[in-house]
């Protein structure tokens, strides 16, 4: 074998070792190192030269920048995940007459999908959609992610914090989390405009919980100026302690035109 590529073997067996033990730190470490040794290879993109190695070498790239991308996820970095994404995609399409299918292909698509609905890229999540062929929506990973943004758009609040329990793979739950998060902080907001204090129960059912103590710990986590007494959520407190502000015109109209903008790159 190549020796450069028997250093980058080397290297990507020692970083999945690291992964095994969960020590993401080194993990880290030397995904940088075998990014640099893959600006080695002029078979990878965007000059895809046809060199003796080319196929072993497009394979193991594809397989470190799979690894990189599910690494992003275990360290909550969304920024890692665009950039590292970015640099697989042209595996899965430039790539595709070169390379067998990647096992993990889907579940990746799957995966950024998740990561567009989160971010609110609306228009960059029904682009993506338009690329996959018709097999490829099939697969559970991809309608998971549809099924979800569907939920969403409808206000089915519900359908979308239990489809946690339905996720294909361990790696969608950091995104299934922070969208239930936007979604409770919506709801939240919406409740203390509302209304001035709500029974627990009532509290614990709109913002979608399966127990009082869940519910409890959410507004001590996330709303200390929530006050929770004689078996109520008082938020008459929040209210008194919220600034008193002008109605952001301006800001409401900039934000419906971004909203129609998204809309017309949609249709």
């Amino acid at each position: 074998m190549d020796p450069q590529l028997t250093e980058v073997s080397q290297q990507l067996e020692r970083f999945k070792a690291a992964f095994v033990r969960k020590d993401y730190n080194t993990c880290s470490d030397l995904l940088s190192r075998l990014k640099v040794l893959l600006t080695k290879f002029t078979s990878l993109p965007p000059l895809f030269e046809n060199t003796p190695n080319a196929a072993q070498e497009l394979a193991i790239a594809r397989d470190i920048y799979e690894h990189a991308v599910v690494l992003s996820v275990k360290t909550e970095d969304q920024d890692a995940f665009e950039r590292d994404f970015f640099q697989l995609k042209p595996y899965y399409v430039d790539a595709r007459n070169r390379l067998p299918p990647s096992p993990q292909e889907n579940l990746i698509l799957g995966l950024n999908l998740l990561r567009l609905l989160v971010q609110n890229r609306i228009a960059e999540f029904h682009t993506e959609l338009e690329l996959l062929s018709s097999a490829t929506l099939e697969n559970p990973c991809i309608k998971h992610a549809v099924e979800l943004e569907q939920s969403f758009m409808e206000g089915a609040y519900n359908r979308v914090l239990s489809a946690r329990q339905t996720a294909p793979d361990a790696t969608y739950v950091y995104f299934m989390d922070l969208l239930a998060k936007t979604i409770r902080d919506e709801i939240a907001g919406c409740s203390e405009k509302a209304y001035d204090y709500v029974s627990i129960s009532d509290a614990r059912q709109m913002l979608l919980f399966s127990s009082d103590q869940e519910l409890l710990t959410y507004v001590n986590e996330e709303h200390p100026e929530w006050e929770v007494k004689d078996g109520f959520v008082v938020f008459q407190k929040a209210k008194e302690t919220a600034p008193c502000k002008e109605i952001p015109s301006l800001q409401l109209i900039n934000q419906t035109l971004s909203y129609a903008r998204e809309l017309e790159r949609i249709v």
